[in-house]
Parts: C-alpha cells; structure tokens; sequence
C-alpha cells in the first residue's frame, strides 16, 4: 500500500494537493481508491442530421469558415459552423476567445458535447474538440467521470491516477487462490487498474466486481471479529424493568401495536438477562422505534444509569430532545434528559460535559458529538443509535467504548430484505416492527412524466396554501455536462418563477456546511419555508409531521428502497399526504419498476422487489445512497456477491480463525491494515 503524499506524484504540487484534499485524498493510496462515479462511453462519430436535442454526441466533419469571437453581455461567445455530407452544425463556446486561432476554415475535426435545439436548429454547446485520429484512439473506450470540486476538474484527476498507477509498485494478491477461483475474482491489480480505465464493459464488471467483493469480505471479519468478541459476555450493568417504566408504558397517550410489545419484551428480555445486548431494530418509516429506545432509556435511567442516544443530524437531536421532554413532562417522569450537539456554544458544551460527568443528566440525546474525547460519562449502561449504515460498526463502538460494555440497540428505518440483514449485522440480534399504527393514514403515491409537472407545480401551491410544506428531491446539486437530470440549484430558481412569491422556496444539499444545512432544515421544521429542494441530504434526519408532498424528480435514478425512504419523510402528520415520482426516462420497463411503489408502503416488501430486480450489470444511477459506507458495493445490485463473501469468510474463520497458516499470511496483513484504519481508536 502507498501512503505517500499525492505530492509524489509527477505534475501535482502543493496548490493542486490541497484541492485533492478536499475529495478526501491526500495519499497515493487515497487516490487509487478514488473510484470513478460514472464512466463515459466515446461512440463513433454521427452524422449531423442524425442527432438528438438533449444529448451527448461526436460529429467530424470541416469547419465552414474561421472562428468569430462577439461580446454577449460581460461574456466572449466563440462561434464556428462544422458541415459534413448530411448538413451544418453550430458550435458555441462561452468565454473560450483563445479558441480562435485553432478554429481555421477548411480544417477537419470531431467534436463532442452536449446537442441543443436553438431556433428550430441543432448546434453544440461546449464540445471538446479533437483531431479525427486522437478521436479514432478513444472510440469505444469508456473514460472515467470522477467527483470533483472547484479548480480540480474530471481532466486533472485521471491524470493523476494513470501517473500514479504507471508509477506504482505492483502488490502482491493477498486473497487465497481458492477464493478467488470460487468466486471468480480478478487478480487484485487488475482490478485496480481496470476499474479506472476499463477497456469496455465487460473488464469493468470484472474488476469492479473484486472490489466490490474486497469490501464486503474485510467488513465481514470485521463484524466475525467483534461477534466472536462478544459472544456470551456478561452484562456488569443488569438492568430490570421498573414498576416506574411500566407504568410509563400504560400511560402512553397512544397504544403500541403488537409488534411494538412484542419488540418491547425481546429488548427488556435482553437488558435484565445478564448478558449484553446488542440488538438491531429494524422497523418501517413511522413503525415507532423510538417509543421503544425510549422506554429502554428510561429502564436504564430508573436503574441509576445512564443512557445515549446518538443520531444523524442536529435537527433530529433536537426534535428527539423536546419531544422527550414534553413526554416526560406530561407523565410526571423524573428522568433527566440532556441535549449535546457540534454547534453548540463552548460554553453551553462546558455544561452539558459537568451535567453527564456528575450523573445529573440521565439521558444524553445528540449527534456525533456524543463520542468526543471531552465527554466523561457516568455509568454509561445503554446507547442506541439510530440509522446504524449512518455511523458505521467504528463509530457505534467508540461509543460503546464510554461506557462499561453498555448495552447497544441500534435503529434502522432502511429495509433491508432479512436475509442480508442477518450477513450485514451479523453481530446483533435482529428484531423487526412489522406493523404500523393504526392512525398512520398511507401514502398516496403516483408514477408521472414529465409532461405532468405543471399539474405538480399546481397541487403543490394548493397545499401550501392549505398551510402545508413540500420537498422537491432532484438527483444532482448543480447541472452535467454528462448526466441528464434535474439539479438543486436550476430547479429551485424555476420553482421561485413558477410559484406565487409568497410561497419561501430555499434549497439544501451536501455540499453546504453543517451550519448551514442546520439552519435551513430549522426553518423548514418550523414552516418558514414552505417548498425545500433538496438532494438525498434529507433522507434521514428530519421529521416534519406538515410536509404532505414529496416530489422526486428522476425517479428512475433511485432505488427503490431509497425512494422508499425518502417517501418517508412525508405521512408523519395527521393530514394526507402525496408522493409524486417523476420518470424522466419514458422507458416502459422503468415505469414498471417504479410502479411497485405505486402498489405498496411496505418497505420490506419493497426492497425484496429491489433485490429481484437489480441486475449485476446495473451499476450506475440506481445506487442505495451511502449504504453502509461502502465506496462501491450496494447491497441490492451486489447481493450475491455479499453472499460470496459471506460463505467464504465463514469457511476461512473457521478453518484458521486466527489466519495464522501460510497461505493466509498476506490476507493477515492487509486485514490488520485494514483494522488499524477502521478502528484506529479501539481496542480490537
């Protein structure tokens, strides 16, 4: 493995190394791991009269005449005209003025880029242009898109990892022979090297397909590891359920459904049983989990312990936070809870760390924060997290490492057909809400084009002149030159034109900072927006009981079990609600598949549905947004390869569970490797 600096690598210097870094790149490593996001297919050239609107495509053909260069506003438009036997073709340029002296009438070049229709006629916006030969090398080939960020562009960072896979040393393979020829596995660097620069599809799937392997396989020791660890351990924090916490439960100003008692009984099971519990719920949007981490919280709060609860986002803390308390307050509870988030002041942080630290807040609710060094607990007996594939096995460790082998229940909105939950969490109990309350009313959903979104634009002015809110989720941040989908920031600006301007239309995604993002998904909770377009961001971490519409644009570049969950961010109030999917693709089987979500709100379902219908040459587009972590695999798509890696690390552990034979040297080292990055802060 190569930890040198990215520096070492021949044309970057200090200037490009900090932009790299902002990727998460700082080693030659880093950025042979630094996976493509899509890949480009370079076809032959078409004729002119053949191109489409709204496509990428290459012409050759003779340029009409020289160059012009015109002011357009503050901007330079360089305009040529390319004619080949079947017609004439515009090609503009924004602030390109340099171009002029290689744009010379009579010359021959292919050009490629996206095809517009402006006034009745086709012209290209943009293209690259190359001469018919260096065109000729690229025909066929599949060249690598990257995720980039200002001043680094797609250009840059391929260079940069073709120089530093010339210039690499090549590593020795350390997955057994047996393995590999069961599983049909590409040799390791291969794999490496193909999966930047495939020769075509089929070399793709076949590296990706190791990598992807490699992922699962390393996770999978890592949780063999910590269940052999935890096998039978003796709990030296029993806790029983109090007169008090049952009395609670009574109380409760709504019935729990049966599969909610029944849950209830294997976690109460689970603390006073002298061992440690390390259980995964996992429950539908609106199945109530967090009544039960509750009433678990208090069960530890009333045995004089303490208890965490870590989730995703700051908004969601908070609103945990209140609603506990407001709970508490009309039951007549004592337990004390405490809210602990990053933005807090340092000040208000100094508090809350002497509060925890002196045992006078029983229930801490935050984010990430909960795991920072300065947090001294007292008698830390049980933590939950919710949303598990958010935080990670490290993360929920680190956690549990406060304490003194406290208990951990972990929460999961994210259905995962059984099956591949019992491999994935293969370290917990699996218990699962099956059942939703009575008073939840279903979501009304339909399948669209996009000649509906007038109508759409309509109904979601009605709603929100009815004193309702909307999320708009569109699958990309900023416009392609590349991809064909809805982005953020165009669309919010369409919106703001098409809605009255009484109506607060704002937008969120990732790339913002946390603050930022924080205060947006405030003001959207607390109805001073009204219409949210967001990115994916939203999946998880907020709860808005006014929302009543989710609009998905490109509906066919999700899975269904995200779209699935993000349908869930709607439904949670007492007033109906809508999702409307918007296919942007036209294609028949695609509104088949989407359709299934149209027929059910059971999530379970759905991602069974999911797991038959992805393929293993479906890789792109339709990826379960940051399952787990993984920088390639998905669960759904890769589901067999999961299931490879599953058998193959039960077959290796228990022949050599502490890889110490020869053939399992080299696997030992790059575990270790793997473990010490993993878990660099625990003790395993």
């Amino acid at each position: 493995m190569n930890t040198e600096a990215i520096t070492s690598i021949k044309g970057i210097g200090e200037k490009t190394a900090r932009l790299f870094q902002k990727l998460g790149v700082e080693t030659v490593e880093d950025l042979l791991h630094y996976y493509p996001r899509a890949y480009d297919a370079f076809l032959p050239p078409q004729p002119v009269s053949e191109l489409a609107p709204e496509t990428v495509a290459a012409v050759e053909g003779v340029l009409t005449k020289t160059a012009d260069v015109l002011p357009y506003g503050r901007m330079k438009v360089t305009t040529a005209a390319l004619r080949d036997i079947s017609g004439l073709l515009t090609l503009t340029w924004y602030n390109m003025p340099y171009l002029k002296s290689a744009l010379r009438s009579g010359e021959r070049f292919v050009f490629r880029g996206r095809v517009v229709k402006k006034k009745g006629r086709m012209a290209m916006e943009q293209p690259l242009m190359y001469t018919p030969e260096e065109y000729g090398g690229l025909v066929n080939s599949m060249q690598p898109v990257y995720g980039q960020t200002k001043g680094l562009g797609n250009k840059t960072i391929a260079k940069a990892v073709s120089e530093a896979l010339k210039g690499r040393r090549t590593e020795r393979e350390y997955l057994p022979e047996d393995i590999r020829r069961r599983c049909g596995l590409a040799e390791y660097n291969f794999a490496l090297e193909h999966i930047h620069f495939p020769g075509d599809g089929a070399e793709l799937l076949f590296a990706r397909k190791r990598l992807v392997f490699d992922e699962f396989f390393m996770f999978l020791v890592a949780v063999r590891l910590l269940k052999d660890r935890r096998e039978d351990v003796q709990s030296p924090c029993p806790i029983a359920v109090s007169g008090e916490v049952r009395a609670a439960q009574e109380k409760l100003p709504f019935s729990l459904t049966g599969a909610q008692k029944r849950v209830l009984g294997e976690v109460y099971a689970d603390l006073s049983g002298g061992r440690v519990m390390n259980r995964l719920i996992q429950g539908d949007v609106g199945s109530g989990k967090t009544i039960i981490a509750v009433l678990a919280l208090l069960a530890a709060a009333y045995n004089g312990y303490q208890g965490a609860l870590m989730v995703p986002t700051e908004v969601l803390a908070r609103q945990h936070f209140e609603s506990m308390e407001d709970l508490f307050g009309r039951l007549g509870l004592t337990a004390r809870p405490i809210l602990l988030t990053g933005s807090m002041t340092a000040k208000e942080k100094r508090l809350a760390y002497e509060r925890i630290r002196c045992h006078e807040a029983d229930i801490v609710i935050g984010t990430h924060a909960l795991i920072q060094e300065k947090v001294v607990y007292d008698n830390l007996a049980l933590v939950i997290t919710d949303e598990q594939h958010r935080f990670g096995v490290s993360q929920r460790e680190m956690l549990g490492n406060k304490g003194r082998r406290p208990h951990v229940l972990v929460m999961s909105a994210t259905p995962i057909p059984r099956t591949l939950a019992i491999i994935l969490y293969g370290d917990l109990d699996i218990s699962v809400i099956d059942e939703l309350p009575a008073d939840r009313r279903p979501v009304k959903n339909c399948v669209v084009g996009t000649d509906y979104r007038e109508n759409a634009y309509r109904f979601i002015e009605r709603e929100v002149r009815a004193g309702r809110q909307a999320y708009v989720i569109c699958p990309m941040v900023e416009a392609s030159e590349l991809l064909e989908a809805e982005n953020v920031l165009d669309y919010s600006k369409t919106l703001r034109e098409k809605l009255p301007s009484s109506i607060q239309v704002a937008y969120l995604h990732g790339k913002m900072k946390s603050q930022e993002k924080n205060r947006l998904m405030e003001q959207f909770a607390a109805g001073e927006i009204q219409v949210l377009v967001s990115t994916t961001v939203i999946e998880v971490g907020i709860n808005v009981p006014n929302a009543t519409v989710m609009m998905i644009e490109n509906a066919e570049r999700f899975g269904l079990a995200q779209l699935h969950q993000l349908r869930g961010r709607v439904g949670r109030g007492k007033e109906q609600s809508y999702c409307i999917m918007v296919d942007g693709s036209g294609q028949a089987d695609t509104r088949e598949r989407l359709a299934i979500l149209n027929r059910s709100n059971d999530g379970f379902f759905i991602a069974s549905e999911d797991l038959k219908l992805r393929g293993p040459g479906d890789i792109f587009g339709v990826r379960q947004s940051g399952e787990l972590n993984f920088k390639l695999a998905d669960i759904f798509t890769d589901a067999e390869i999961l299931k490879c890696a599953s058998r193959e690390v039960k077959r290796l552990l228990d022949a050599d569970p502490l890889l110490e034979e020869e053939e399992n040297r080299e696997l030992k080292n790059r575990l270790d490797v793997y473990l010490a990055r993993r878990y660099e802060k625990l003790n395993l």
